[in-house]
């Protein structure tokens, strides 16, 4: 029940510049019963919006991050430091470890299919920080 709790009251924000994608992502997470924070579809908007969302886990697109990555993550977690950060990536390359090291906690693959991107999400709102 307390799993199940978490993820019904746990906070999304989502960011990715391509709105099929972010389509494709709310559904998933509505899905799960989590509640939509917000959206962006670049990083200033990300910036400007997530911190004022109340969020609990931010589901950001590699792409959207500038070109230093662990810069803008740092960024990122000084504005919500509280909130986990998902980073979605769109090859399973070496880019995997770069998101790891410059502070995700967690990624997925948009190569993924919805069940295992749900599989993923579930996992993680089961550890959002309380």
């Amino acid at each position: 029940f307390v799993a199940y709790y978490k993820t019904m009251m746990t906070r999304v924000f989502i960011a990715d510049g391509k709105t099929e994608e972010r389509s494709a992502l709310r559904l998933l997470v509505l899905d799960l019963k989590m509640v939509i924070a917000g959206e962006a579809s670049d990083w200033p908007e990300t910036l400007a919006q997530a911190p004022v969302c109340n969020t609990d886990m931010l589901l950001i697109d590699w792409d959207l991050l500038p070109n230093s990555p662990t810069s803008a993550l740092d960024e990122l977690r000084r504005a919500c430091p509280a909130a986990l950060v998902i980073i979605l990536i769109s090859h399973l390359d070496a880019r995997q470890q770069a998101a790891l090291s410059s502070g995700a906690d967690a990624f997925i693959s948009k190569g993924e299919t919805p069940d295992r991107v749900t599989e993923h999400l579930r996992s993680v709102a089961a550890s959002v920080r309380t």
